[in-house]
């Protein structure tokens, strides 16, 4: 696993292995994660999405603690999936990180706690397979503007062709949660990783 420039995700290269019959590949180790990042990953549940081209989905992130560890891969298609680092105090503060996921490098990202997902579809569909460590809770749940000039993510496709949801359209800038008090803090964050890192493996 390959550590990005944000402290928190890693992006995973699976060796594939192909023959007349089609492929296999492991797509997601605990083992692999522990030896890179240090943890595991509980899994509490897994998500499926399906989108058309031009959908963006984020920028959501959860309250920590328990916050909501994520291992995404596209296993049909292709998404532009980026990493925002929204935990206030953190020295990549408003920083993005984008990785290309598809069906055929097969690639991987573990997102930690705290930090801020979202993606963007490229195909014409694209299907979202994601690890959760905690299930879905509606009163945890918030969102970033994905297209917040102050983070200025640099999305491949005009703004126009864009499909966000209205909860992500009325999503607030990232001063506008921080002033609200919306945002993850880092010191919170970091103690929650620690004790990941106790955490016995499984």
């Amino acid at each position: 696993m390959d550590r990005l420039s944000i402290d928190g995700a890693w992006c995973h290269t699976p060796r594939i292995h192909g023959d007349s019959r089609g492929a296999f590949l492991e797509a997601y180790r605990a083992a692999d994660l522990r030896a890179a990042a240090g943890r595991g990953l509980e899994v509490a549940q897994v998500n499926c999405s399906v989108s058309r081209r031009g959908t963006l989905r984020g920028v959501h992130f959860a309250d920590v603690p328990p916050g909501q560890a994520k291992y995404v891969t596209c296993v049909a298609g292709s998404i532009l999936d980026v990493v925002v680092d929204i935990r206030v105090g953190s020295p990549t503060f408003g920083r993005w990180e984008a990785v290309t996921l598809d069906d055929e490098s097969r690639r991987g990202l573990f997102i930690a706690e705290g930090l801020g997902h979202a993606f963007l579809a490229l195909s014409e569909q694209a299907t979202i397979v994601y690890l959760c460590s905690q299930p879905y809770a509606p009163t945890r749940e918030h969102g970033v503007h994905p297209l917040d000039p102050d983070i200025g993510i640099d999305w491949p496709s005009p703004v126009e062709e864009l499909t966000l949801s209205d909860k992500d359209a009325a999503a607030p800038t990232l001063k506008e949660a921080l002033a609200a008090g919306l945002l993850p803090d880092n010191r919170d964050c970091l103690d929650w990783y620690a004790a990941a890192h106790r955490a016995p493996a499984r």
